[in-house]
């Protein structure tokens, strides 16, 4: 009798690692260069070029010894394991200030994700278009969710509302969501959740960058 064998488990980080590379090496390439090598590659991330191998290992290395990586190879490989080979749809939840700047965000399109739909309960923002995206009555994603085939969703909404509404996307078949709410939800283990709380972050980048000011003796 043959056993399953276990699918190997790819760190979070070696996914995010991945994305950095991605943008990297299209950089390179818009630069003219057509091979490159790993130190090449991470010289601006602040990631070693053993790392670099070694995240690559986990899905088979292109690159071969003392000469370096095909940038022609490297791109489509790096691309078809992060699945932007292809076209990614996304909805937007919340329609305020937050969520109006990423409708006319243009980069997402650099990497293949195109925003389809767009939802919010407020009356006086239901029906109308930013970015050739009509904003629908929330009421309607467990419609229009299926319809357009779409597994990622970007919720800004206020925190109060945000399990309520994560809920709901679950419901609807939403399987990823990036939550800018600075709430955590509370959902079943198979969707995922990327939470995006950028007030967290200042905290933190305003401690470190005391301590630095600190050690240089700008602060007494």
């Amino acid at each position: 009798m043959k056993t399953k064998r276990k699918e190997k488990k790819i760190p979070q980080e070696t996914i995010r690692r991945l994305a950095l590379y991605l943008r990297g090496v299209r950089k390179l390439t818009s630069q003219g260069l057509s091979i490159i090598s790993s130190n090449r590659i991470t010289k601006h991330l602040n990631i070693s070029p053993d790392q670099f191998r070694k995240d690559l290992s986990y899905f088979g290395s292109l690159g071969k010894r003392g000469v370096g990586y095909r940038l022609d190879m490297l791109i489509p490989h790096l691309e078809k394991i992060l699945g932007v080979d292809r076209e990614c749809r996304i909805i937007i939840v919340g329609v305020g200030k937050l969520g109006s700047a990423l409708l006319a965000y243009p980069g997402f399109l650099n990497f293949n994700f195109r925003i389809v739909a767009a939802f919010d309960n407020d009356p006086a923002k239901i029906g109308k278009v930013i970015e050739d995206i009509k904003i629908e009555d929330i009421s309607r994603i467990n419609k229009i969710v299926p319809e357009f085939r779409v597994h990622l969703a970007i919720l800004t909404v206020p925190s109060d509302s945000a399990q309520i509404v994560a809920e709901k996307l679950v419901e609807s078949g939403i399987k990823g969501i990036l939550n800018f709410a600075p709430v955590n939800l509370n959902l079943p283990d198979n969707i995922l959740v990327l939470n995006v709380d950028m007030a967290t972050e200042l905290m933190v980048l305003t401690y470190f960058s005391n301590k630095v000011f600190d050690i240089k003796g700008f602060k007494s």
